[in-house]
C-alpha cells in the first residue's frame, strides 16, 4: 500500500455565501491524501499500473476552476468524490482551505475522509 499526497494545490473558485464570495474568486489550498495497492507496479515500473498524480491533479483542477459553491462543505465532498472515483483509489481524504475568509487567521478548513 502506497500513500499519494497531494500538498497545497493552490486554485482560485467562488466559494461562500457573502455577496462579496460570489463575486470574486477566492484562492484556496487544497490537500489530498489517497492511498492505493502498489504491488503491481512496483513489479512492472509502467506507469499505467499506478495511480498517477499529474492526471489526479489535472482532473481536479479542471473541475475545481469550472465549480462554483456556496459552502465548503459541498467543494470538499465533491473533491473527495472525485478522488474516490478513480479505481486506483482505497481511501482518501481530502482537506480545503480558505485563506482569505477571516481577518487574524492564516486560513479556515474542513477535511473529510472516504472511512
Amino acid at each position: 500500500m502506497q500513500t499519494l499526497r497531494i500538498k497545497n494545490l493552490k486554485l482560485r473558485i467562488i466559494v461562500g455565501i457573502n455577496p462579496e464570495e460570489r463575486i470574486h474568486k477566492q484562492d484556496v489550498l487544497i490537500n489530498i491524501t489517497a492511498e492505493f495497492d502498489d504491488s503491481k507496479v512496483i513489479q512492472t515500473e509502467d506507469i499505467n499500473d499506478t495511480l498517477n498524480y499529474r492526471n489526479l491533479a489535472k482532473s481536479i483542477i479542471s473541475f475545481v476552476e469550472k465549480s462554483e459553491f456556496h459552502l465548503l462543505e459541498t467543494l470538499v465532498d465533491k473533491v473527495l468524490n472525485l478522488v474516490m472515483s478513480n479505481d486506483m483509489v482505497i481511501r482518501a481524504s481530502v482537506e480545503i482551505d480558505k485563506t482569505t475568509v477571516l481577518r487574524y487567521c492564516d486560513s479556515v478548513s474542513l477535511s473529510k475522509s472516504s472511512e
